[in-house]
């Protein structure tokens, strides 16, 4: 499903290509694209949006089909089925047509009025990536904006690119910084980290945040944990390697210490620890092999999928 060129719809290319991921958000729908309108005539250029709807149940298709109906320059791909938000960018940065593509969620926690100043920062900079940086993030603390800064810590150290926003999804890129990673987009769950591992220049842009109204965040706790294992697993170019050295030493620290204990205790009191002993080896030992189940695990199911040649996502329908 993927290229590295994109879909040629026909007519004018526009000056920028909007690429916004929808899934459920029917209640949004149409405020999201009276904005963007309103934004991007405000703006001056030629413009297109497309919209990507990731298998929605609950209206939205037919409310991004009126939009198409009214004004043609909201361009829509219809997925078959829900693939992940991801995927859905993926599609959505293909059927792009422009030069530069900005990439922003459906669910308004994102402004259609801040794509002129991600444009403008791209351009006046004469870099391949505008990287938004929320501020006043509206999201909860502890579910959310903690496990934010350890994924983004993550990231720099991984990367060796200093943003201090891996995970904003509002970014204006140059489609000359996507094309060589386009065939891994969507593959990989941070499209701006992938882009920038690859050499990519960059600036960051102070961005408007809104929280989502009366909307619970779709990051669980466990989805946060599966991401920070994506991160390493992703990212991390000899995990396997790395992790058997830390494995190695702790437990040989463990072991010394343990017998370090068993011995002084031997001799203090004339009685060896065994359960404890016994307690703590066998704790040591079954929390090696989770770590090393979840790494297999990861890698098995990246084989699988690379076996099987899986499709990345099916389109059931574009609306150009």
């Amino acid at each position: 499903m993927l290229a590295s060129a994109p879909v040629d719809g026909g007519g004018a290319r526009p000056d920028v290509s909007v690429v916004v991921t929808v899934f459920n958000e029917a209640r949004n729908v149409d405020e999201l694209i009276e904005r963007l309108g309103k934004a991007l005539t405000a703006w001056g250029r030629p413009w297109e949006v497309v919209l990507v709807d990731d298998g929605s149940s609950d209206g939205s298709r037919a409310l991004l089909r009126a939009a198409h109906a009214r004004d043609s320059r909201f361009r829509v791909v219809l997925l078959k089925r829900n693939f992940g938000q991801h995927p859905a960018m993926a599609a959505g940065m293909l059927h792009a047509r422009s030069d530069v593509v900005v990439t922003m969620d459906g669910d308004l926690q994102n402004d259609p009025d801040d794509i002129a100043k991600l444009v403008a920062a791209l351009e006046d900079n004469h870099v391949d990536v505008a990287s938004g940086r929320r501020q006043a993030r509206a999201d909860a603390l502890m579910s959310r904006k903690l496990p934010s800064r350890a994924i983004n810590g993550m990231l720099r150290r991984l990367t060796s690119v200093e943003i201090s926003d891996y995970g904003c999804a509002f970014n204006a890129y140059r489609r000359s910084a996507i094309e060589p990673v386009l065939h891994r987009i969507g593959r990989q769950k941070f499209t701006k980290a992938l882009i920038l591992s690859t050499g990519a220049s960059v600036v960051e842009v102070d961005l408007q945040h809104h929280a989502r109204e009366g909307q619970a965040s779709r990051y669980s706790s466990m989805r946060l944990v599966r991401l920070a294992l994506h991160v390493l697993f992703g990212f991390w170019p000899q995990p396997i390697q790395w992790a058997g050295a830390v494995i190695a030493i702790v437990m040989t620290l463990a072991s010394l210490g343990l017998g370090t204990y068993a011995a002084i205790y031997w001799i203090a009191e004339a009685n060896f620890p065994g359960p404890t002993f016994l307690a703590a080896l066998i704790l040591g030992v079954l929390a090696v092999q989770g770590f090393i189940l979840a790494l297999l695990g990861e890698y098995v199911m990246r084989i699988q999928r690379d076996v099987e040649q899986r499709p990345l996502y099916v389109i059931d329908e574009v609306l150009e």
